[in-house]
């Protein structure tokens, strides 16, 4: 018997209509890349986007048709995100971050018409631009009196705006028609682009918003650091106006000081950004003996939260830390730490032992680990396989490739190396291929990590496998020394006693001034196992 529901599709501009008619007042705050702090609602975002819709259908621009983004986290950004939906286009953000020559591939892979770009990324614009081979018209996302010379037909963005009205109505789509498009950072092999629906978008924001998640209310004021081209913006363009909740946006300004301002002066409640972004705020108040009295609790994903990190947050500044995980095929959201009744009574060391788990899926993401020949693994909490996922909001194919990304039964491998408990929370030891494989066995890089970052004169660490002629591969801790201090590698071995396994321990410490990052924060280890591929450890040298 067919259902007798009505039939109402799953689009996203039905997120910012939700707003703008519930929550018309509610603000969006943004520290503009020209300096000035920007103030404006739902509702006049809605007509803003609206606008931009209408002067996006004037150029030409079609359903299907991808727009590209370089941009900072601001309310000019999402009114192109909404106005590129509301036509059937496809919003495509970039990340400034990766080398020139990768931004042009991924710009013409795409075949984006149209690219939005802020004032800070135009050098990178005017680098690529002979190379370029699609992009009709650069959108400098500014005012007149702002808009610099450019060597690429370009207009600023108000201009470009005036030249519409906000007389216009929704293009009728879909569901399942294509929203957004963001690339894989491209780790091995060209970045690969994956492509998100108006569907799973909507469906995604619902998972992330509700309580056991990121938990977004109208009562919150969410300052989304994450940037809006980082893994879909973790949904938060999405999550947000779905649940009335006021958005802070921090536009180009990532310090501690600059965070700490909109913290504290907006009032935020809820933040979400890489741990790089909350070691420097830490950092800032520990120097300047400045406090969180308005942050209830901050979302870290993007790599695995050091315990030092969850501890100084929750005990010397009373915020709950919520450690989450999820990739850019998954849209991204995949898990979130937060407290079940099962496991509220821990406390202290207990509970950050918890607390440096992933977390737990929301509804909407199936989850399983197998061995290398797919059996599944029980969750017990220290059995260590695969890590597998299905849902209506995670990818089966890539951009311009119809190889499916699945299993037969629709699982996709993630690349991560992960337990499971008996309550459902995930923990992930390493990525399957920075696992380090000693004498058949395997040592989780990321457990060694966050030991090292417990000790004071720890600021960063990373560790990989080096050759060993006896072991196959033994762990290398390579430490950057907070500002100050001159750790002591017996020191640092010492403190580990007790806590791993003896033959976990680390073969040697070294020194360095830097660790190198990916273009989303991450630690590049593929650069470090180059740096080091002619290590040999003081007893086999």
């Amino acid at each position: 018997m067919p259902g007798l529901m009505q039939h109402w599709s799953l689009t996203c501009t039905r997120i910012l209509d939700h707003a703008a008619r519930n929550h018309p007042t509610r603000e969006i705050v943004s520290r503009s890349v020209e300096g000035p702090t920007h103030r404006t609602t739902y509702a006049e975002m809605r007509d803003r986007a609206l606008t931009v819709a209408k002067r996006l259908s004037q150029t030409g621009l079609r359903e299907g048709d991808r727009a590209a983004t370089l941009a900072w986290n601001t309310w000019r950004h999402m009114e192109v995100w909404y106005g590129l939906l509301g036509i059937g286009a496809i919003y495509h953000t970039v990340n400034p971050r990766l080398f020139p020559q990768q931004i042009a591939w991924i710009i013409n892979h795409a075949e984006d018409r149209l690219l939005f770009v802020d004032l800070t990324f135009v050098p990178i614009v005017e680098k690529i631009w002979s190379e370029l081979t699609t992009v009709e018209h650069v959108i400098v996302l500014t005012d007149a009196a702002n808009m610099p010379e450019t060597g690429f037909p370009a207009s600023p963005y108000e201009d470009w705006l005036a030249e519409a009205d906000a007389d216009f109505t929704w293009a009728e789509l879909d569901e399942n028609a294509a929203a957004g498009m963001c690339y894989t950072s491209g780790t091995t092999g060209d970045p690969k682009g994956v492509v998100y629906s108006h569907r799973s978008n909507v469906l995604h924001a619902m998972s992330a918003a509700i309580p056991d998640m990121l938990g977004l209310s109208a009562r919150d004021r969410m300052m989304p650091v994450v940037p809006l081209f980082h893994a879909n913006g973790w949904s938060l363009a999405f999550s947000c106006p779905l649940a009335g909740a006021a958005m802070v946006m921090p536009g180009p300004r990532m310090d501690g000081e600059a965070l700490w301002e909109l913290l504290d002066g907006e009032r935020v409640t809820v933040t979400a950004a890489v741990p790089t972004i909350w070691l420097m705020l830490l950092q800032y108040l520990e120097k300047s003996g400045k406090t969180l009295p308005h942050l209830e609790r901050v979302v870290i994903g993007g790599a695995a939260c050091p315990r030092a990190i969850t501890k100084a947050f929750e005990e010397t500044y009373d915020v709950r830390v919520m450690h989450a995980w999820g990739m850019t095929e998954m849209s991204p959201l995949g898990t979130v730490c937060s407290i079940k009744p099962e496991v509220s009574g821990l406390d202290g060391e207990d509970k950050l032992d918890l607390q440096e788990k992933q977390g737990h899926t929301p509804f909407g993401v199936e989850m399983k680990i197998t061995d290398d020949a797919g059996v599944e693994q029980p969750w017990d909490g220290k059995t260590f396989g695969r890590l597998k996922v299905r849902g209506p909001a995670i990818s089966q194919t890539y951009f311009k490739n119809d190889t499916p990304i699945v299993d037969a039964d629709n699982f996709f491998d993630t690349g991560d190396v992960a337990h499971i408990d008996a309550n459902g929370y995930m923990q992930i030891t390493d990525r399957a291929k920075d696992v380090i494989k000693s004498g058949g066995e395997w040592i989780s890089t990321i457990d060694l990590e966050n030991l090292a970052l417990l000790h004071p004169h720890v600021s960063e660490a990373a560790v990989i496998g080096v050759s060993h002629p006896k072991w196959d591969e033994r762990p290398l801790l390579i430490i950057v020394p907070r500002d100050g201090c001159t750790p002591d590698a017996s020191d640092i071995l010492a403190s580990f006693e007790g806590r791993i396994a003896k033959w976990w321990m680390p073969n040697d410490v070294v020194f360095v001034d830097e660790i190198p990052h990916t273009a989303t924060g991450k630690i590049k280890k593929t650069a470090l196992r180059e740096q080091f591929s002619d290590y040999a450890f003081p007893d086999e040298a």
